[in-house]
């Protein structure tokens, strides 16, 4: 019989009682897989800076940690801090940073016919990528986070108010506004029905 798996609000607790110097630790070998990968995305995919901020961002968080309430879930508060400290390094350096999203791999035709050429397959999704990311450029640093949190990371709209920090009403409003743009960015993309 193996033991439970405490709870992240469990190790929370045991981190502010003193009771477990382990339980922090625990916290971030959990969520830090994760927190990379949003500011990876966030970075412009440069790695060396994405881990710079994932560790500004636990640090913040261990420093903050008593202000953890569990209205949320950890992750999403832990996200909402590495937003935070993404944009605090944005302002920082003054520059637009785009984020650099790329489509997940999907097949060309939605079936992969026989015959097909591999080659040409590849090409046309690098393409596909490439005009995504270009597009996506264009957004504003706004409505970019609210596609990337939502369509992404799979967040629900609540989930990504908190992480952006702003009314559930704004994020619906960014993702309609970047929906808008990407259509006409990106026109000769139609959107896959959901089988």
């Amino acid at each position: 019989m193996s033991t439970a798996v405490p709870p992240d609000a469990a190790l929370v607790a045991r981190v502010l009682a003193g009771q477990d110097r382990h339980a922090f630790g625990e916290l971030v070998r959990r969520h830090q897989g994760q927190a990379r990968a949003l500011l990876r995305r966030l970075c412009k995919e440069d790695h060396a800076l994405a881990d710079d901020l994932a560790q500004e961002t636990f640090l913040l968080a261990f420093r903050k940690l008593s202000q953890y309430r569990a209205d949320a879930a950890f992750a999403t508060w832990l996200y909402r801090i590495a937003y935070n400290v993404f944009l605090m390094h944005v302002r920082s350096r003054k520059e637009e940073v785009p984020l650099d999203e790329a489509l997940p791999p999907e097949d060309e035709d939605g079936g992969g016919k026989a015959g097909a050429d591999p080659a040409a397959s590849v090409e046309a999704q690098s393409v596909r990528e490439l005009d995504v990311r270009r597009a996506l450029s264009k957004l504003s640093d706004e409505e970019r986070a609210a596609i990337v949190q939502c369509y992404y990371l799979d967040r629900s709209h609540e989930e990504a108010a908190y992480v952006l920090g702003c009314p559930v009403g704004t994020v619906k409003s960014y993702i309609f506004r970047a929906k808008k743009k990407l259509q006409v960015l990106l026109p000769a993309w139609e959107p896959r029905s959901a089988t």
